[in-house]
């Protein structure tokens, strides 16, 4: 025991004082870059960290020989962003993840002067008084989608809290039973209604809804006809479903539709298949119709509700509009967006989601077969490299079922070891700008088809 604590108080004697530390030159430029709050707050938990194992297992910890390596590695990993830019070679287009919609340089743009100087939020130029935060943005999306008025909030499940809320509480509301869905992260349509106070009557089944269904449950208790589109599954084989158009005509009882992605334009015309658009359900009697900002629009996370004046109005007093608001960055970045779609010409050039989403497969299988020969070079010991066709998907539960044609580059292990190819997965996760393929048929995949900064994805893998 006695010459356990001789070399523990050995080991002791060998950790170096923090003054003597900062006197050190090589710390000279970690206290230059990060100040010398940090840097001390560094070496005490280091040093908290050595006392320790020596206690614990009387040695000192691995790095006990390099303090200023150690230290410079834990400052600049603390100083990361949380949000890091990575390569999205996953084939999800509008990955919830990795944030979804890339933004348009004009929404980018109009981002910053809205943080750089103060805007005209909710405040009304031309009469000089208070204005409406929505105001503008209304406008814009009235003529994108023929609606009366548009509200916007914080993301599409706020939208949908808020209709319920503000038209549904203490009633009941009408959903059919195939159209219950779970939306990611525990967000659940009667979870929701309970949130909001109304009551959930659900009609029909599973598979079958009829509009008799519909007619039969509404009675003076009924505030709204609710239908969900179910986006991020399929029920195939025997169906029925009714339109929102059908119940608006049958009832008038106001009928809500959450489109969740919903498309601003017909995504047939770019070849792409198509997903229901708000200016549809409007046409055809909906009230209120929400989705959301940051899937198929492309633009910012926002949640989008197009409709009938009046039941607007009520949406914008009630006292949930206030904690659900968008911000000033949001609506600027929308704002801008939705400028984007009053130009249709251009639209595919300039908003980052269609201009991916409508790549073609021999552009994306071109694109492939250039960068294969200098990955073969680094990597072809170890991997077979090819390109491979692939099928891409949208993502963030927008046409599940659909997949879009393009190409990947894919690393096969020479001596088939799975092992290898988490190895590698797990290195390429792990560089400055970290790449994100997908693992699948014994391969390591990365679809291309998200994939703009060529040089900057070579300047990583070749390191």
């Amino acid at each position: 025991m006695h010459a356990m604590t001789t070399d523990s108080r050995l080991l002791y004697s060998q950790l170096p004082a923090t003054d003597r530390l900062l006197r050190d030159s090589a710390f000279q430029p970690l206290l230059d870059t990060y100040g010398h709050t940090r840097v001390v707050n560094t070496l005490r938990a280091m040093q908290d960290e050595a006392r320790a194992a020596i206690r614990e297992h009387q040695a000192l910890p691995s790095w006990g020989d390099g303090w200023p390596t150690e230290a410079a590695a834990r400052l600049s990993r603390a100083a990361q962003s949380a949000l890091r830019p990575v390569f999205n070679l996953t084939g999800t287009v509008l990955h919830t993840n990795l944030g979804r919609a890339l933004q348009a340089q004009e929404a980018v743009d109009a981002v910053v002067r809205a943080m750089r100087s103060p805007v005209t939020l909710e405040y009304d130029a031309e009469g000089g008084e208070r204005g409406h935060r929505d105001r503008a943005l209304a406008e814009v999306l009235c003529e994108l989608t023929g609606a009366e008025d548009a509200c916007i909030v914080n993301n599409n499940a706020a939208a949908v809290l808020l209709m319920l809320a503000a038209l549904g509480a203490g009633k009941e509301v009408i959903v059919s039973r195939g159209e219950l869905v779970e939306i990611g992260g525990a967000f659940r349509i009667p979870d929701v209604m309970r949130q909001a106070g109304c009551q959930l009557v659900e009609v029909g089944t599973t598979n079958r809804t009829h509009l008799k269904d519909y007619l039969e449950a509404v009675n003076e208790q009924t505030a709204l006809l609710m239908k969900v589109h179910t986006s991020n599954y399929q029920i195939e084989g025997f169906t029925k479903a009714v339109e929102a158009g059908e119940l608006a005509q049958a009832s008038t009882v106001p009928v809500i539709v959450d489109l969740g992605s919903g498309s601003l334009v017909d995504l047939s015309q770019y070849g792409l298949p198509k997903e229901p658009m708000p200016q549809e359900a409007l046409a055809a009697g909906a009230s209120l119709v929400s989705f959301s900002g940051d899937k198929l629009p492309g633009g910012p996370q926002a949640g989008i509700i197009v409709g009938k004046k009046a039941l607007i109005a009520a949406l914008q007093k009630h006292p949930l509009k206030r904690a659900l608001r968008a911000d000033k960055m949001t609506l600027a970045a929308l704002d801008a967006t939705l400028r984007l779609y009053l130009h249709p010409e251009k639209l595919a050039q300039r908003l980052p989601t269609l201009r991916l989403l409508t790549r073609q497969a021999d552009d994306i299988s071109a694109q492939a077969q250039r960068l294969r020969p200098a990955l073969d070079a680094r990597y072809g010991d170890e991997f077979l490299v090819e390109v491979m066709p692939c099928l891409s998907q949208i993502g963030s539960g927008s046409l599940p079922v659909d997949r879009l044609p393009g190409a990947a580059l894919t690393f096969t292990p020479r001596d088939g070891r799975g092992s290898r190819l988490e190895a590698l997965a797990a290195r390429w996760r792990r560089l400055p700008v970290p790449v994100i393929g997908r693992v699948g048929e014994g391969r390591l995949w990365l679809d291309l088809r998200c994939l703009e900064d060529e040089a900057g994805l070579m300047e990583m893998l070749l390191q």
